[in-house]
């Protein structure tokens, strides 16, 4: 009997039965020995399934709670790089959970591909396509206040390595301020089109903002290479699309701490996995160990609707058909109030209701109902 056959027999699982023949395929085992990793393996499986009626919800929930009230509330360095500071700990786990829109410190890992993966040169050249160069990262400013004029001494290395010009960096403050600038050897100048004290100033802060090239929103990039002798880069900000369009990005591998931009760019399952990814990383980062199985739960009902949903007021606690559970979570008085005005029923079916009236609940031996029939 192969292993393939014998493996059907124990109705396990095909990604089982797969990791199995992978294992053991090529080795000179003995219809003994299969015997012997067979049995160990359906036993193990026996042993973590769960049993019926079993309450996923609640355990996935303490599972996970639990851990988190031993976690710090620090911002740690990102994977090594002390040049970048990411929020980690318990702030980065209540971001995952509440679904911000927004991160409080955006980063995104980006791999790249080929040579760019390999020569330095290549990598950097990818990196001042991401980030974003503003006037101050290859210039001086000057304030002529009698002659009414802005000057920007240019550090001509700066430009060649970010591969610009004198010209360039002229044709773009025409393009965004409206405004006749002057070209010198290593400098542009230019002034307000009225003589105003008050409008030179207001050049001088549209200035700072233009992004001469690379991404709006990256304000930096760290290159850092890694132990398989590959470059990587990191970055402060994130714009997940646009930089999967550049060329020299390994789309399959980067990947930003955002899950709307994962979201947007990859689909509901790529923001599920990113879920499951953070909030695993972020507890083993703190040396939590939690069965991936709760985080997947949680990740699968943050998203079963197509969408993100936060757990809270807005998302799937608030969302819930029970009065009493909804009253339960946050702001008690209105969700009562609410539902008296639209004379909302609760038909208890769910965990917190029948707690709250002191029911058994639905779980367990509580779903089940024995019927003693009459002898005939």
């Amino acid at each position: 009997m192969n292993v393939q056959q014998r493996l059907e027999e124990t109705g396990l699982p095909d990604r089982i039965r797969e990791d199995v023949v992978d294992a053991v395929e090529g080795r000179d085992v003995t219809e003994e020995q299969l015997e012997q990793v067979v049995e160990a393996v359906t036993e193990r499986y026996e042993e973590t399934r769960i049993d019926p009626l079993e309450p996923v919800g609640t355990v996935s929930a303490q599972s996970i709670g639990e851990p988190g009230t031993q976690m710090t509330m620090n911002t740690f360095h990102y994977a090594g790089v002390a040049e970048i500071d990411v929020t980690q700990g318990l702030p980065r786990l209540i971001e995952l959970v509440d679904a911000r829109k927004e991160p409080d410190t955006p980063m995104m890992t980006v791999h790249l591909e080929d040579e760019y993966a390999t020569d330095r040169d290549e990598a950097r050249d990818v990196v001042w396509k991401i980030e974003a160069t503003k006037i101050l990262s290859v210039g001086d400013i000057s304030i002529d206040v009698a002659g009414m004029e802005v000057r920007v001494d240019l550090d001509s290395e700066m430009l060649d390595e970010r591969n610009l010009s004198v010209a360039d960096i002229a044709e773009k403050i025409d393009d965004e301020l409206g405004i006749e600038v002057t070209e010198g050897e290593s400098s542009v100048s230019f002034g307000p089109s009225n003589p105003s004290y008050r409008e030179l100033l207001q050049l001088v802060e549209e200035l700072r903002e233009i992004v001469f090239k690379g991404i709006e929103g990256i304000d930096r990039v760290v290159i850092r290479k890694e132990e398989n002798d590959e470059y990587v880069l990191y970055t402060e900000g994130s714009e997940f699309k646009k930089v999967l369009r550049i060329d020299g990005v390994d789309s399959t591998r980067t990947r930003t701490n955002n899950l709307h931009e994962t979201h947007k760019a990859l689909g509901i399952e790529a923001a599920r996995n990113a879920i499951v990814d953070e909030m695993i990383s972020t507890l083993e980062e703190q040396g939590l160990d939690v069965d991936i199985r709760h985080v997947m739960l949680v990740a699968d009902a943050m998203t079963t609707t197509g969408e993100i949903q936060s757990i809270g007021r807005h998302g799937i606690s608030g969302s819930k058909g029970s009065v009493l559970s909804r009253a339960a979570f946050e702001v008690t008085v209105n969700h009562l109030l609410d539902a008296a005005v639209h004379g909302e029923d609760d038909d208890l079916e769910g965990v917190v209701e029948n707690v709250i009236v002191g029911q058994p609940i639905s779980m367990g031996t509580g779903d089940v109902d024995l019927v003693v029939g009459k002898p005939e």
